[in-house]
């Protein structure tokens, strides 16, 4: 596999609302960053509106804190006739940017939906 693009797709600080009782922020605050990322990179790839189907992979590598600026990359692993894979990391900036942390990885598929929200061809553009 290759390395992810330079630039992260969303760049979002966590608010005091997404704290967990151990302090750190929810893993489903998390999941839902990843999963914004990830369908923007789909979308693009799929020229229409895509639909996340399946969560391959996901795993919490360190915790994100309440003053961290988290990046999300993203970018296409593979593609089918239908569906598509991808691959996104997320890394957690410290300390006024000090400290760099891989906080998450993760693998989602999407599929390429037409109007009706229909599984269409990825190279098909809807109608």
């Amino acid at each position: 596999m290759t390395e992810l693009q330079p630039d992260p797709i969303l760049r979002v600080v966590p608010g005091p609302g997404d704290i967990n009782a151990n302090g750190h922020i929810f893993g489903g605050w998390v999941l839902s960053q990843m999963d914004i990322a990830a369908g923007i990179v789909a979308s693009r790839r799929a020229k229409g509106p895509v639909a996340t189907v399946a969560i391959e992979r996901m795993e919490f590598l360190s915790p994100i804190h309440l003053r961290d600026l988290i990046s999300v990359y993203a970018e296409v692993d593979r593609v089918g006739r239908t569906s598509m894979a991808i691959r996104i990391k997320v890394i957690a900036s410290r300390n006024r940017g000090e400290e760099q942390v891989n906080v998450t990885n993760g693998l989602f598929t999407f599929v390429a939906i037409d109007e009706e929200a229909r599984p269409r061809p990825i190279d098909q553009p809807p109608v």
